[in-house]
């Protein structure tokens, strides 16, 4: 069967199930209607919450100040700000669904097998779902930080970025550190990506996918926590997670997110490479 499609007139493999035609398809899902309206509430809901506590930085634990208690310095420093209470968790959510969701919601409408049928790859099928998961995970990573500099630049004004130690960054310096922020953010969520793109080739159920990437993540944390593993934890993607703080500091030091990066798209990789050799091997039926 695959020597007679493979060999029909005008069939090209590679033109399959286009990233333009996927990428409508996740679009027009309600769930990243409602993903996009989370994040882009996060910042309004701090505006409101420091509009009715007060100003940050009162309650300063053991006379430290943190990049929360210089929320309200200027719309540069609330981004800085929203990137740290959401980075540990909320952007896990969207990149764990919008890759636990891929094949196994296929798998869950009984629509995999007919759209193999069409005939569509396996390959083809599965790189054109993660380059669109991929996309959508990086468009949540802009939507957040691009929503509260535009909503903290309103509520606070504009202005240089007030570092927690002491002193500013131009603001022509910190838009670009910024960048880099949300790029190690990025590549940082990459374990959740693959293990949640992983997970979806192996159930039909598309909570069970995301589900399972996040509650691993999670236990991530939780291990990091344990002090006792000593410089076991340095090979947990979740001990790096902050490491881009460090370019938020008057010296940009690279050292915690290079190796930060190094260890998250090595688990990736691994983990997308698991996905694909499962799926190239599964019995479809659904």
């Amino acid at each position: 069967m695959s020597t007679l499609v493979d060999s029909a007139p005008g069939y090209r493999p590679g033109r399959t199930l286009p990233l333009r035609v996927e990428a409508i398809r996740q679009l027009k899902r309600r769930r990243t209607m409602v993903m996009a309206g989370i994040l882009a509430a996060l910042p309004l809901v701090l505006i409101v919450a420091f509009a009715i506590g007060g100003t940050p930085g009162d309650g300063e634990v053991d006379g430290r100040v943190t990049l929360m208690d210089t929320a309200t310095a200027s719309g540069i420093n609330f981004v800085a700000t929203c990137l740290f209470a959401s980075a540990g968790f909320l952007l896990v959510v969207p990149v764990a669904l919008f890759h636990g969701d891929t094949v196994a919601s296929e798998a869950n409408w009984s629509s995999l097998r007919y759209l193999l049928a069409a005939p569509v790859p396996r390959a083809r099928l599965l790189w054109s779902k993660l380059a669109v998961a991929l996309g959508f995970s990086a468009a949540a990573m802009v939507l957040l930080p691009l929503i509260a500099l535009i909503a903290g630049t309103i509520a606070y004004g504009w202005g240089p970025l007030k570092l927690p130690t002491g002193g500013s960054l131009a603001t022509a310096e910190t838009l670009p550190r910024l960048a880099l922020v949300i790029v190690f953010i990025f590549l940082s969520q990459l374990v959740t990506a693959g293990l949640a793109f992983w997970l979806s080739t192996k159930t039909d159920a598309p909570l069970g996918a995301v589900g399972g990437a996040v509650g691993l993540t999670i236990v991530g944390n939780v291990l990091d926590a344990v002090t006792a593993l000593g410089d076991w934890r340095e090979v947990l993607p979740a001990h790096w997670q902050f490491a881009w703080i460090d370019a938020l500091q008057p010296q940009l030091e690279w050292t915690g997110m290079v190796k930060g990066a190094a260890v998250s798209v090595s688990f990736a990789l691994v983990l997308f490479a698991l996905a694909f050799r499962n799926f190239s091997r599964k019995d479809i039926v659904s």
